[in-house]
C-alpha cells in the first residue's frame, strides 16, 4: 500500500528541486553588462530517474489450485552515480488461490555503490497445494496425489568484491516444512480425485516416516561468483558463474544433515546484430547425505513461486514432478526484439534427475521448450514483463517480471 505514496513524493521531490535550479520570479538579472546581448539559454538536462517503482498485478490459474490473483510490486534502479554499478531491484509479490493457498514474499538483489558488495536473498512464506508424484527420474502419472503444506524460506547471501565483477561470501539457508496434509485418494490427469492411497502418505518407497512429518532444513556455506552480466534481470552479454557449497546439520538447526553442491553457469551475447540475444544456461545440483523430498534437488517451473528452488527450470515441466540427489540441466534461449518495446522469446531445456549420476542415462533425459513475448517496462533497467507458453510433460502458461535466468 506504500508504492504510490512513495512514487507521490518522488514526483513532488524532483518537482520542488526542478523549480530552485531558477533565479527567484520578478528579480532581473545582474550578472550581465548593461548593452550586452542577452546569452543563449541553455537547456539543463533532467536528473536521470534513479528509482522506478512498477506494480504489477498477479493472475495465473493451475488445475490443483483454480485462479490465483493478487498484486506484486517491482522496485528497480542504481545506488551509485557511477558507471560501475549495475541496476539493483527488489519484488514483492502477494496473491491467493480459490482453493485457500497463498503465498507472501519478498526478493531482492542489491548491489552496494561501486559494487563493493553484493546481497541477494528471499523471504517467502506459503500455503501450498501441489501434486505429488513420487521420487525419481521415472514417476508414474497415476502417482499423482494432492499434498498440503506450508512453506517458509529465509535465504540470503552477503558478498564482497574481490576484484571487478567478482565476489566472494556467505550464504544461509532455512526452510520449513510444515501442516503436512495429504489428501485422500490420488488424481486423473483431469484434476478429479479417484480412488486408491495418496502415494505420499503411503506409496512412495523413497519416504521414511520421519519425513511426513514436519521438519526443518537449515544450511550454510561459501559462496563465489564471477558476474560480468550487463543487467541482472535482462541481460544481453556477458556472463555468470555461481559456485555454491550448502552446509546442512545440526549445528546451525536443520533436523537432517546433507552438503549440498551448486553450479550454474550462463552466457548470454548478441547475434545476428544488437537486435538478436542467444542466452544460455546450464545447472548442476547435487547432494550427499540425507536429504528430505522437499530439498531434494527437481526439474520443474512453478507459476510464481521462489527463485531459489530452480523456479525457471524446465518451463513445461511441472514443478519439482521429477525430485531426486543428483540433477543436472540445460536451457537455451533466442530473444528477438521486434519493435517499440516488444520482444519474442523462444526456449528449449533438457534434463534429469537421479539417486547418483551414474544412474543417468540418454533414454532419461527430459525435454521441454516454448515461445514467449516480452513488454519492455522499463527501458533503462531493462525490466520485462514475461509471457511464456511452454509445452512438455505439463503444457502451460508462465508470467512473470524479468527473464527466466
Amino acid at each position: 500500500m506504500r508504492i504510490f505514496p512513495l512514487l507521490l513524493a518522488g514526483l513532488l521531490g524532483g518537482s520542488l528541486v526542478s523549480q530552485g535550479q531558477g533565479l527567484p520570479a520578478g528579480q532581473p538579472d545582474t550578472t550581465r553588462t548593461p548593452g550586452t546581448p542577452p546569452p543563449p539559454p541553455v537547456n539543463i538536462p533532467k536528473p536521470t530517474k534513479r528509482i522506478t517503482i512498477l506494480p504489477i498485478p498477479v493472475l495465473f490459474y493451475q488445475q490443483e489450485t483454480g485462479f490465483g490473483y493478487g498484486l506484486g510490486g517491482l522496485l528497480s534502479g542504481r545506488f551509485g552515480t557511477d558507471t560501475i554499478t549495475r541496476s539493483s531491484n527488489a519484488r514483492v509479490q502477494y496473491w491467493t488461490t480459490q482453493e485457500s493457498q497463498n503465498l507472501l514474499q519478498f526478493v531482492h538483489t542489491i548491489y552496494s555503490p561501486g559494487e563493493k558488495f553484493y546481497l541477494n536473498g528471499e523471504v517467502s512464506s506459503y500455503k501450498n497445494r501441489l501434486y505429488y508424484f513420487g521420487i525419481g527420474n521415472d514417476v508414474s502419472n497415476s502417482n499423482r496425489s494432492f499434498l498440503d503444506f506450508n512453506l517458509f524460506i529465509i535465504n540470503q547471501r552477503f558478498q564482497k568484491s574481490i576484484a571487478p565483477n567478482r565476489f566472494v561470501g556467505l550464504q544461509y539457508r532455512f526452510s520449513r516444512v510444515y501442516n503436512i496434509a495429504p489428501q485422500p485418494g490420488r488424481v486423473n490427469d483431469n484434476g478429479d480425485e479417484i480412488g486408491g492411497t495418496n502415494y505420499f502418505q503411503d506409496g512412495d518407497p523413497r519416504l521414511d516416516a520421519r519425513q511426513r512429518q514436519n521438519f526443518g532444513v537449515s544450511g550454510l556455506g561459501p559462496v563465489f561468483t564471477l558476474d560480468t552480466r550487463d543487467v541482472a534481470l535482462g541481460a544481453s552479454r556477458g556472463n555468470l558463474l555461481d559456485l555454491q557449497v550448502m552446509f546442512n546439520g545440526k549445528y546451525v538447526g536443520s533436523d537432517y544433515n546433507f552438503v549440498r553442491y551448486q553450479i550454474d553457469a550462463r552466457h548470454f551475447q548478441p547475434i545476428f546484430g544488437n537486435r538478436t540475444i542467444l542466452a544460455l544456461q546450464y545447472l548442476g545440483q547435487f547432494h550427499s547425505g540425507t536429504v528430505p523430498w522437499h530439498a531434494l534437488a527437481g526439474l520443474g517451473a512453478n507459476l510464481g513461486g521462489t527463485l531459489y528452488d530452480n523456479a525457471n527450470l524446465m518451463r513445461g515441466i511441472y514443478e519439482q514432478r521429477y525430485r531426486d540427489r543428483q540433477m543436472m540441466t540445460a536451457q537455451a534461449e533466442l530473444r528477438q526484439h521486434l519493435f517499440w518495446r516488444l520482444d519474442a522469446a523462444a526456449f528449449l531445456g533438457v534434463g534429469q534427475v537421479g539417486y547418483n549420476i551414474s544412474d543417468y542415462t540418454f533414454g532419461g533425459i527430459h525435454t521441454a521448450g516454448g515461445v514467449g513475448a516480452r513488454f519492455n517496462f522499463i527501458r533503462r533497467d531493462r525490466v520485462n514483463l514475461r509471457f511464456d507458453y511452454a509445452f512438455g510433460t505439463d503444457p502451460g502458461f508462465y508470467f512473470a517480471i524479468g527473464e527466466a535466468f
